[in-house]
C-alpha cells in the first residue's frame, strides 16, 4: 500500500517530516524517501530501507534539510519522492497505490514522442508515469483530476510546489488521506495514517473524501475538488494493514479489530485455555474474543520488535519467510499442554501462518491449537495495491484446485458459508495449516464490525467485485 506525509510550516519542518514519514513504516519495506521545498529550492533523497529501518537511513539526511514544505514516502512499489520539471514549474511528487494498465498507459506516452527516465527493477517508476499524467492538464489539480481518470487501480498523491502541497485521495477513497493542523500555531499535516500527528503536535481536521483534493500553505487549507459521492473504503484498512492507533474515515482501527474478535466469540464454542493474537495485527482481534467469551488473553508468542517489520508486505517470498521466522519467539512455559484459539487478521498465503508459527506452537508442546481469521477466505488478489498478486498466492485457491483437481474460474459455491464447497474448502485449509480447527469471520459479521455501510467497503479480495 505504502505511506505518505507531508508539512507545510514557517518554519523548517525537516524534522517533523522526518518522523511523520517514519510512522508509516509498517506500510512499506523497499523504498523511503524525504524531499523538501525552502530558500535553496527542492532538494530529495531516497534510500532502500529493505535492510536497514526508515530512522537509521534518514536520521543524518533530514538534518541537512532545510525547508518550509515537506513531502515524505514509504513504498514497495516506485523509489520516491521526484522532482520534476514540468510547465506548472518544478514540483516534488510522491504517490502511493496501484496502476494496473501501467503498461498500456506507458505506451501511449511513448507513441506521443515522451520518454521517462526513472527505471524500476527494469520498468518505469508508477510515480513518474503519475508526474506525466498530471503534467498534462490545464493545472495541477486540473492534472490529478485527469491522471485519476486515466487510470485502473488506485493511487493518491502529494505534488509539492514553491507554494504549498496538493493533496489528492484516490477516485474512490479506497485508500486514506487525512488533514492535520497543528496545534497552538500555524501549520498543517497530511498523512496517510492520521496516527501520525499526536506526538508531531497536530489534530486531526479533515478526512479526505473520494477524489477530492486540496492545497496545503501558509495561508491554511483551501478544498479544490470537492469529494465524489462514491465511497468504496479498504475493508482490509481495518482488519490488517491500519496502525491499531489509527482512525480512517470516522472509525478506529483498535476498536474496529475488537469488535472482529468479540464476533468471532459469539459465533464459537470451542474450549480453550487461553486466546492469543499473532503479533502485531492479530492482538486486537484476540483482545476483543478475550473480552466477549471470559477466555483469558496469553502471549504464547512474543515479537522481536526491534529488529522485524511485518512479514507480510516484502515483496518476495524468501525475505517474508525470514521476518516470519526470526520474528516470533515462542514462550515454553505458555505453550506446553495448553489449547489455545489463535486468532489472526486473515490467511493470505498460509505459508507463514503453518510454517512459521503453527510449527512454532506444536514444537513447543502445544495439545490443542484453533486459528481464528477476523475476515472470510481471501479469494482474489488485490487490484489496487501491491500486496497478493496472483490467484496462486491464495491458500483458498490453492484448496479449491485441490478439490476440483484444476483452476476454476467459478467460485460461487466455495463463497457461501452454507454449502458443501464452502466446507470442503476450509476443511481442506485446516489439514493443510494442521491446527486443530479453523474457522473464519462471516463477511456480515465483518462488515457490521468495521461499522461502515457494505456498499462503502472495497470487498473485491473476498468477492472480486
Amino acid at each position: 500500500m505504502g505511506g505518505l506525509f507531508g508539512v507545510v510550516k514557517t518554519v523548517n519542518c525537516s524534522k517533523t517530516l522526518f518522523y511523520g514519514t517514519d510512522y508509516h513504516s509498517h506500510l512499506g519495506t523497499e523504498n523511503g524517501g524525504l524531499a523538501v521545498c525552502g530558500a535553496k529550492g527542492f532538494y530529495h533523497t531516497i534510500h532502500s530501507i529493505s535492510q536497514a529501518q526508515f530512522k537509521s537511513r534518514f536520521v543524518d539526511d533530514y538534518k541537512e534539510m532545510d525547508g518550509t514544505l515537506g513531502i515524505g514516502a514509504i513504498d514497495d512499489d516506485a523509489p520516491q519522492p521526484l522532482i520534476i520539471r514540468s510547465k506548472f514549474g518544478t514540483f516534488a511528487i510522491a504517490a502511493t497505490g496501484q496502476v494496473s494498465n501501467k503498461k498500456a498507459l506507458m505506451a501511449g506516452l511513448l507513441d506521443q514522442c515522451d520518454s521517462f527516465s526513472e527505471m524500476t527493477l527494469g520498468g518505469i517508476n508508477t510515480v513518474e508515469l503519475v508526474a506525466k499524467l498530471i503534467s498534462r492538464g490545464s493545472d495541477i489539480a486540473d492534472g490529478i483530476v485527469r491522471m485519476q481518470e486515466a487510470i485502473e487501480g488506485s493511487i493518491c498523491t502529494l505534488v509539492m510546489t514553491a507554494d504549498g502541497i496538493y493533496a489528492a485521495r484516490d477516485r474512490y477513497g479506497r485508500f486514506p488521506l487525512t488533514i492535520g493542523e497543528r496545534i497552538g500555531g500555524p501549520g498543517m499535516a497530511v498523512a496517510t495514517e492520521a496516527s501520525a500527528f499526536p506526538n508531531l503536535g497536530y489534530q486531526l481536521r479533515h478526512f479526505l473524501g473520494p477524489g477530492e483534493i486540496v492545497f496545503l500553505s501558509a495561508d491554511g487549507l483551501k478544498v479544490l475538488r470537492p469529494p465524489r459521492e462514491r465511497r468504496q473504503v479498504c475493508a482490509f484498512l481495518w482488519i490488517y494493514t491500519g496502525y491499531p492507533a489509527s482512525i480512517y474515515d470516522g472509525i478506529g482501527v483498535e476498536m474496529a479489530r475488537e469488535r472482529c474478535g468479540r464476533a468471532i466469540a459469539r459465533n464459537d464454542d470451542v474450549e480453550a485455555d487461553f486466546v492469543t493474537g499473532i503479533p502485531d495485527s492479530g492482538v486486537g482481534h484476540a483482545i476483543g474474543y478475550a473480552m466477549e467469551s471470559g477466555i483469558p488473553f496469553r502471549r504464547p508468542l512474543v515479537k522481536y520488535t526491534p529488529g522485524y517489520g511485518r512479514s507480510y508486505t516484502p515483496p518476495s517470498q524468501d525475505i517474508r519467510d525470514l521476518v516470519a521466522t526470526m520474528k516470533l519467539s515462542a514462550v515454553r512455559e505458555v505453550i506446553q499442554g495448553s489449547r489455545m484459539i489463535v486468532c489472526d487478521d486473515s490467511i493470505v498465503r498460509g505459508t507463514q501462518l503453518k510454517n512459521f508459527t503453527i510449527t512454532k506452537l506444536w514444537d513447543n508442546g502445544a495439545r490443542e491449537i484453533h486459528v481464528r481469521p477476523a475476515c472470510p477466505p481471501l479469494m482474489y488478489p488485490c487490484i489496487f495495491a501491491s500486496s497478493t498478486r496472483t490467484f496462486a498466492e491464495l491458500a483458498c485457491r490453492r484448496a479449491i484446485r485441490a478439490i476440483e483437481g484444476r483452476d476454476t474460474d467459478n467460485v460461487e459455491g466455495y463463497l457461501d458459508r452454507r454449502s458443501e464447497e464452502y466446507r470442503s474448502m476450509v476443511e481442506w485449509i485446516r489439514r493443510d495449516l494442521n491446527v486443530t480447527s479453523l474457522k473464519y469471520l462471516p463477511i456480515e459479521d465483518m462488515i457490521a464490525a468495521i461499522g461502515l455501510p457494505e456498499t462503502e467497503l472495497c470487498l473485491y479480495c473476498w468477492r472480486g467485485r
